[in-house]
């Protein structure tokens, strides 16, 4: 292996010629867990960057970084897409993937001509590969959302109502505080200590019309830089409201918190995570498929169909078609946070004026 690059007609050191793929790996892992954190949590990013590298370090891990070319990177694309990843999720892979070459150019540990040479390998296209095609996001109904309110906790039901009254994505609803909220206006404005844009400069703002303050009202009664969803509060009423329907006398049986004798101690979180708030939705709309199956049952008819489990993020989808049908196609983009970031100030204001009307009215 020389000691030197060719790079634009002049020769520049090599850092580290024998450098393998496991080991760039390694180093950009411990700079990405760095990076792509807030406040010390790991962002969204941070588990798809995950899997990318595993993948990487698996098939490649003991090739040389200056050996790994455009057709190993295919090579990898094309395992992606044997293991049954969507074609979005296939590029998102390989684009992560990528960013760890660029990462290592910069650290001068990658030459750039590796770099160049990987991003000749095009993108998956739409029925132009074997890759299956990623499912829509589709919105969920108010029908089946009802049904799933009727078995979740106190305190998950009443962010899947402000959620759907807001049209906020999950993460924002699990992070809010009451320090985060303006009550000053007819219209509340809720900015979220982090979203998931805030990276390009942009500036979120969530306007809460009255039926969600009513809602909200309760939870801000605490300390301004607490959670408003706490899951110790949701269990705390869970428990009370079984113990409200407990049917054995205390004579009896197991008394309150003594049954849990050989259990690891599980203590909850000072907030929902997006993880958390969608096992709580898995797990009510389970209990609302057994209790109809069971009713059905008892009438001597047949059970009907499963009903479909549903992320929260589909909450979004929901608000933002009833805004569009409502409102226009731009109500729904600003209400929502859709804008561009390079919109000047004016069109801002308009832009979020429009948003407060749309939540005074619906929200």
């Amino acid at each position: 292996m020389v000691s030197e690059w060719l790079v634009g007609g002049r020769t520049v050191p090599r850092r580290a010629s024998g450098l393998t793929v496991a080991e760039l790996v390694l180093q950009y892992w411990r700079f990405a867990k760095g990076y792509y954190s807030n406040d010390g949590r790991p962002t969204g990013s941070i588990g798809g960057i995950r899997v990318a590298l595993r993948h990487l370090r698996g098939l490649y891990g003991h090739t040389l970084v200056a050996d790994f070319g455009p057709l190993a990177l295919e090579a990898i694309q094309l395992n992606l897409v044997r293991n049954g990843l969507s074609r979005s999720t296939v590029n998102e892979q390989i684009a992560c993937i990528r960013r760890a070459f660029r990462w290592g150019v910069a650290k001068e540990l990658v030459p750039p001509t590796i770099l160049q040479a990987l991003q000749a390998l095009p993108g998956l296209r739409k029925g132009r590969s074997r890759a299956r095609e990623p499912v829509p996001v589709r919105p969920v109904t108010d029908e089946v959302v009802e049904a799933t309110l009727r078995h979740l906790p106190v305190v998950v039901a009443d962010m899947v109502r402000f959620q759907r009254l807001t049209g906020c994505r999950p993460a924002e609803v699990c992070i809010l505080r009451p320090c985060d909220v303006d009550t000053s206006g007819e219209v509340w404005n809720y900015r979220p200590q982090e979203h998931k844009t805030e990276y390009l400069g942009r500036e979120r703002v969530i306007f809460i019309g009255p039926k969600a303050q009513a809602l909200l009202r309760p939870y801000l009664l605490r300390e301004n830089a607490s959670y408003c969803f706490v899951p110790a509060e949701s269990e705390k009423k869970r428990r009370a409201a079984a113990h409200a329907r407990r049917r054995t006398p205390l004579s009896c049986g197991n008394r309150p918190g003594t049954n849990r004798r050989g259990r690891p101690k599980r203590f909850p979180g000072d907030r929902y995570t997006t993880a958390s708030y969608r096992r709580a939705i898995d797990r009510a709309v389970e209990l609302a498929n057994r209790k109809a199956a069971q009713e059905a049952r008892g009438r001597g008819e047949k059970p009907p169909a499963a009903m479909a489990s549903w992320s929260p993020n589909r909450l979004r989808h929901t608000a933002a078609t009833e805004i569009r049908r409502r409102f226009g196609l731009e109500a729904a983009q600003v209400t929502l946070g859709h804008a561009t970031a390079d919109v000047s100030q004016i069109y801002a204001e308009r832009d979020w004026s429009l948003a407060a009307e749309v939540m005074r009215k619906i929200g």
